[in-house]
């Protein structure tokens, strides 16, 4: 297939044009050329809000939109194609407003949400916006994505402390669950929309099975081959300021993903894979202060 990934170039983007890269398709990432770019795939050098005619002469079989932010990051692309098959945007679950019920499941109606502010906000008005454009799009909604070349200060935090021997400071009690999904397995469902006709075109993805904090850093220490001392931080201190997660509990409902695809990637397998890339690339990680914080006020 011949396939447009937008950015490419970090994490979710640049492993999904990397993956479908492998997989022989012929794949064309969009990006302003700021970053290195991922061999055997090939680099379209534009702001996806000023392309002009640099996209009208190719015919795609399908649009991975995987860094549409908002309705007119979508409406700029859309304006700018030519023509295409498919069309798969990468939302979020931050498109719930927490006030639901739990498990969140894609029937449910959008709204704002008091932790995620604009960015869910945003991200509901760009499923709206390319709805209105391509009304068989599909809209997936993971919640923390894991796995190899993940930048973010998350799993490379905890991995940093762990190194360091730090005694890892946890909120509260500790239970506070939080659900992931494998950029891997991200891309497989991907792969099946690719190839099938499905009939539901928004869809949840995530373990069924969310994992305490507690849980999730000891696995990380246990990753490094450590053993974690755990403390613990009261309410009054800000959460943010030294643990890489808001204080905020949900869970997402995975039946149509798992009516799709199965054997998903265990997430001790994903926390080694995401160390072996985090140790060869130390330098692309976007760290927060929170060790510093933690040494200086707790």
């Amino acid at each position: 297939m011949k396939l447009l990934v937008t950015g490419g170039t970090v994490f979710a983007s640049r492993y999904t044009a990397e993956y479908f890269s492998k997989l022989g398709h012929s794949v064309y990432v969009l990006n302003r050329g700021n970053k290195p770019q991922s061999q055997n795939v090939t680099p379209i050098i534009a702001d996806r809000h000023s392309l002009g005619e640099i996209l009208k002469p190719l015919h795609f079989d399908a649009v991975i939109d995987v860094t549409a932010y908002n309705a007119d990051d979508i409406n700029s692309l859309i304006d700018g194609l030519g023509s295409f098959d498919k069309y798969i945007f990468i939302s979020s679950s931050a498109v719930y407003p927490e006030t639901l019920q739990q498990p969140f499941c894609e029937t449910m109606e959008t709204g704002p949400n008091s932790i995620w502010g604009n960015y869910g906000k945003d991200k509901i008005e760009a499923e709206k916006a390319l709805l209105d454009r391509v009304q068989d799009a599909c809209i997936i909604r993971p919640p923390y994505l894991c796995g190899p070349m993940n930048n973010l200060y998350r799993e490379a935090f905890v991995f940093e402390c762990a190194e360091q021997d730090i005694p890892f400071y946890l909120p509260e009690d500790s239970s506070m669950k939080i659900q992931f999904f494998h950029i891997g397995d991200l891309c497989r469902l991907i792969e099946k929309i690719l190839i099938t006709d499905i009939s539901e075109h928004i869809i949840n993805t995530g373990y069924p099975v969310p994992i305490s904090i507690k849980e999730w850093v000891t696995l990380c220490y246990e990753t490094v081959g450590k053993t974690p001392v755990f403390k613990y931080v009261s309410s009054e201190i800000p959460q943010r300021s030294y643990f890489p997660f808001y204080k905020y509990e949900y869970t997402l409902s995975v039946n149509r993903m798992s009516n799709i695809i199965d054997g998903l990637t265990p997430l001790k397998e994903s926390l080694k894979s995401s160390y072996e890339w985090f140790i060869n690339n130390r330098d692309l990680i976007v760290r927060k202060p929170l060790i510093d914080f933690i040494d200086k006020n707790l």
